[in-house]
């Protein structure tokens, strides 16, 4: 971005860059819930027994947590690499 030509360096911006795109796909989820949308993947949805619908009804149950748990470790995994 400043002209670094760094091969390190890309590979920290492309981690940085996967886990805010992950952080924002989170914290956009509410809004895009009452829109009747969502965008969270749905394999890992599935392996919580999840649907779009619990989503979109607002519900806070330990299963949806655990949905958005797993998405947000996969946040932190790419700041680990970034370290």
């Amino acid at each position: 971005i400043l002209g670094v030509r760094d091969i390190h360096a890309d590979h920290a911006a492309s981690h940085i860059g996967k886990a805010q795109g992950i952080v924002t796909c989170l914290r956009a989820t509410p809004y895009h819930c009452t829109k009747r949308k969502v965008f969270l993947p749905m394999d890992i949805c599935m392996l919580h027994g999840v649907s779009q619908e619990d989503f979109i009804r607002g519900k806070q149950e330990k299963n949806v947590r655990d949905v958005i748990y797993d998405i947000a470790s996969q946040a932190h995994i790419h700041l680990e690499h970034v370290r």
